[in-house]
Order: structure tokens, then C-alpha cells, then sequence
């Protein structure tokens, strides 16, 4: 088995949960089964409330349960949320890359997943179905200034032909784990200091805003 995977008798390091957010049909649960199960079906339905699946790798030495959440998109099911988004380190929004609607409600999406969510949530925007680039409703170029502005991971898939899939989901959960690594790495060294710092109360880590989401993309076909 590649070193990338845990197996179940070892010990797990962190458990880190994403959720997967985005319209209905732009294929959330294709890229969830094919990154957890190397899973692709044509015949696949609408999810109805909330599921989600879990693997483990390894990163840096430590073993990384991944929890990832797949729910519906449709309006009537976005009563879920306050309980979807509890505990959420990162969420990958997916929109359909045939679909310009399906983007142009990212703006709605990223709002409600803000409100709800911590603040140093890692986010990752994703353009799926690149696969059918012949009916490319949005362009590269408009998802990269999009996420850009938005300080966001940007990656185009394809769950059908498995284009990016494992790496869209590998690089949200290494920024995720260097962010909390590096917080533990903090608490650390404010033990040691035997509270004789400057600093007083609660230190927040949260991702470098100077960091240049945009440019950590990866091209599709």
C-alpha cells in the first residue's frame, strides 16, 4: 500500500472534517466516491440530506482521518447547515463547469458556508465535469479571478475521468493539517513560556492572508 494511506491499526493524529458545498447535480458525490472509493457511477442519484465518507492517509509522518460531507444542494435541504458546517476545518465548493449558473451562485454559497463556519476554514473552489470541456459555460480565467479575490484553492476535476480529484482533496487536507500543526506548534511554545510573554489571553491562528490561493492551481485536459 503507498505510504499516502493509513491503515486501521494505526494511531490517529488529527481528524479533520470537509464539507462539500455546491448546486445540485454539479457532482459533489461522484468526486466524494471517486476520492474515497476510487468509485465512478453513471447511474448516480440526487443525495437526500447528508452523508459522508471517511479515509485516512498519511502527511508529514502523522496519520490524517479525513471525515468528508456531501449534501444536497437543493433549497429545501439547506436546513441542515448550522449542523453541517459544526466543526468544519475546510469545504470545497463545487460548481459545474457547464454550467454558469452553478458558478455564479458560488458568491451565495461561500456567504451562507462564512456566517456558519470558523473563520480559519481552508476553502477550496472546484470546477467540475472538465472532461466536457467542449461545453465550457465558464471560463478558467473567471474561476481564477474568483478565487483570487476570495483568497481560495482553485482546482478544475473531473470525478468521471478522475482529473485532479485525489489532488484537489490531498491539497485542501495538507494546508489544512500544516494550519493546525502549526497552532500546536504555538500552544507549545506559549506552555513554555510559563506565561511571562507579553501576549495575553487567546492566540487565533488563522490562514495567511497573504498567501496566494490563486496561484495553487491545477489545469485540467
Amino acid at each position: 500500500m503507498s505510504n499516502l494511506y493509513g491503515d486501521y491499526n494505526q494511531k490517529i493524529d488529527y481528524v479533520f472534517k470537509v464539507v462539500l458545498i455546491g448546486d445540485s447535480a454539479v457532482g459533489k458525490t461522484q468526486l466524494l466516491a471517486r476520492f474515497a472509493r476510487n468509485e465512478f457511477s453513471f447511474d448516480s442519484k440526487a443525495t437526500i440530506g447528508v452523508e459522508f465518507q471517511t479515509k485516512t492517509l498519511i502527511i508529514d509522518n502523522k496519520t490524517i482521518k479525513s471525515q468528508i460531507w456531501d449534501t444536497a444542494g437543493q433549497e429545501r435541504y439547506r436546513a441542515v447547515t448550522s449542523a453541517y458546517y459544526r466543526g468544519a476545518v475546510g469545504a470545497i465548493l463545487v460548481y459545474d463547469m457547464t454550467k454558469r449558473q452553478s458558478f455564479d451562485h458560488m458568491v451565495r454559497w461561500l456567504e451562507e458556508l462564512r456566517s456558519h463556519a470558523d473563520q480559519s476554514i481552508v476553502i477550496m473552489l472546484i470546477g467540475n465535469k472538465c472532461d466536457l470541456g467542449n461545453l465550457r459555460a465558464v471560463p478558467m480565467e473567471d474561476a481564477e479571478e474568483f478565487a483570487q479575490r476570495e483568497n481560495l484553492f482553485f482546482m478544475e476535476t473531473s470525478a468521471l475521468e478522475s482529473t485532479n480529484v485525489e489532488t484537489c482533496f490531498l491539497t485542501i487536507l495538507t494546508e489544512i493539517y500544516r494550519i493546525h500543526a502549526k497552532k500546536s506548534l504555538t500552544a507549545n511554545d506559549d506552555d513554555d513560556s510559563g506565561g511571562s510573554g507579553l501576549l495575553k489571553g487567546s492566540r487565533i491562528i488563522v490562514p495567511n492572508q497573504d498567501m496566494d490561493h490563486g496561484g495553487k492551481k491545477g489545469g485540467c485536459c
